[in-house]
């Protein structure tokens, strides 16, 4: 190697050892012991950094509280509580059928076919694959606004409530997110008065924050309320 090459990667490295003293923890990052700052140099830390940074904003623009990161799997979801080997997924797919559902084996535990109405996009679905079933109030969106501090059995319960859970056309389902009313709405106006009403009651129920905006968007659907009863 040349003798000014060398130099100069000497020089540079001597000031990463300067200005970040310490080594990198298993998350790819470290506190400099001089400041006290803490600095990411590598997965996965560069990706929890930035999350941590989109978590903020989402809080500040929410006119929220920012609370810790989301992990889908504090959420246990889609559980067989009774024993009987149709998780949560299945019996909403069951109770909601406007037909008797038929099955995908002799087990009777994943439906295959029955008749949804989808409130989202007002479609008709008779294949179960083609559904996702909806958190009405999103899991993630939960957890922002004041689930975070909640225990195991309290979110086990929300993200298994009946009442929280629709059955939707999966485009619907990914299109919508973890959205507010302020951010997401369907595509079906004849369903906005009751996802409004909806919306409300398990906020409610739960105790759930509903920010300033949030809570304009649900005026708005209410609304809409009294021009369907004056238009039945």
């Amino acid at each position: 190697m040349p003798t000014r090459h060398l130099t100069v990667l000497l020089i540079v490295v001597a000031n990463l050892a300067h200005g970040h003293p310490g080594g990198l923890d298993k998350q790819g990052g470290h506190s400099d012991r001089a400041t006290g700052a803490y600095h990411c140099h590598r997965e996965p830390c560069l990706t929890l950094h930035r999350q941590q940074r989109q978590a903020e904003q989402e809080a500040r623009q929410q006119q929220r509280a920012f609370s810790g990161l989301y992990e889908r799997s504090d959420w246990p979801h889609w559980l067989d509580e009774d024993g009987d080997c149709q998780d949560t997924r299945a019996e909403i797919l069951i109770a909601t059928s406007q037909v008797p559902v038929t099955f995908t084996q002799d087990d009777r535990c994943t439906v295959a076919t029955g008749r949804w109405l989808d409130p989202y996009s007002d479609h008709i679905f008779t294949s179960a694959g083609d559904l996702d079933i909806d958190h009405l109030v999103p899991l993630r969106h939960a957890h922002g606004h004041g689930g975070d501090s909640w225990d195991e059995r309290h979110r086990r319960q929300f993200a298994n409530d009946p009442a929280n859970l629709l059955p939707v056309s999966a485009s619907a389902n990914r299109s919508k997110g973890a959205s507010s009313p302020d951010q997401w709405l369907p595509d079906n106006r004849g369903y906005w008065c009751q996802y409004g009403q909806h919306w409300q009651r398990i906020k409610q129920r739960y105790r759930l924050l509903i920010t300033p905006p949030e809570q304009q968007a649900i005026d708005e659907l209410l609304s809409t309320c009294q021009v369907a009863e004056r238009h039945p």
